[in-house]
């Protein structure tokens, strides 16, 4: 059923990366703005407080303690996505990052591997299928998780079911935890460069969609700079 599911979602997305090509307009635009108010709602409601929350039990290095440790779990799928599009350098550093980090950075709370020249760069299945050369599709807004295109919903899906760690869960509460714990961590990076959009932008949903696409540009390309704290 795995591998049925995981199939099944490339095909979809990948009829869905035909739909737009990367320079189009948003064409569910109407469909995404309502999606994108939804997403204020909860987001005001929820997600926001609870980041606030976090943010106000922790202090800053606590939370870069648990940013690398959210970051090292995502080694495996990078080394896994690296191979995928013929990067045999950087799967062997994400290999070796994802080694050293777990043992000596106590499972990614200290990033040891960079000291040793190992720099993190991410990948993931939606920028292989973009070194592949499948287009972008059209922009879509999830419920939730926010900013997406056809190409990286194919990507979220296959990421999700070869996640490693997903398999060490016992039932889908921890599935459940597992994802909110990654979402507080990310939601809480994330509140300082939302709230600044929100003050600077006449339209942040417009402000939104173009940071995006520009960073999934940037990271199909490997000229992101992973540094970047507001990183979506």
């Amino acid at each position: 059923m795995r591998v049925y599911g995981i199939v099944t979602a490339v095909m979809m997305g990948l009829a869905l990366t035909g739909c737009a090509t990367h320079n189009e307009e948003d064409p569910m635009e109407s469909l995404n703005r309502g999606v994108f108010q939804f997403n204020e709602v909860v987001d005001n409601i929820v997600l926001k407080p609870v980041a606030h929350g976090y943010r106000f039990v922790t202090t800053p290095y606590i939370r870069d303690r648990v940013s690398g440790v959210a970051q090292n779990l995502g080694e495996p799928i990078t080394v896994a996505n690296a191979l995928l599009q013929g990067d045999v350098d950087r799967s062997f550093i994400a290999f070796w990052r994802f080694m050293l980090n777990s043992t000596v950075g106590i499972g990614g709370m200290f990033d040891v591997a960079a000291t040793a020249g190992l720099n993190y760069r991410s990948e993931d299945f939606g920028q292989t299928l973009g070194a592949w050369g499948a287009g972008s599709g059209p922009y879509v807004v999830l419920p939730i998780l926010g900013p997406s295109n056809g190409r990286d919903v194919v990507g979220l899906v296959v990421d999700w079911f070869t996640d490693p760690f997903r398999y060490t869960l016992e039932d889908n509460t921890d599935a459940f935890f597992y994802a909110s714990a990654k979402g507080i961590e990310k939601r809480e990076r994330l509140l300082d460069p939302i709230d600044d959009i929100y003050e600077s932008s006449l339209d942040p949903y417009v402000s939104l969609r173009s940071i995006y696409t520009q960073q999934r540009d940037a990271e199909i390309k490997n000229s992101y700079d992973y540094s970047d704290k507001g990183q979506f």
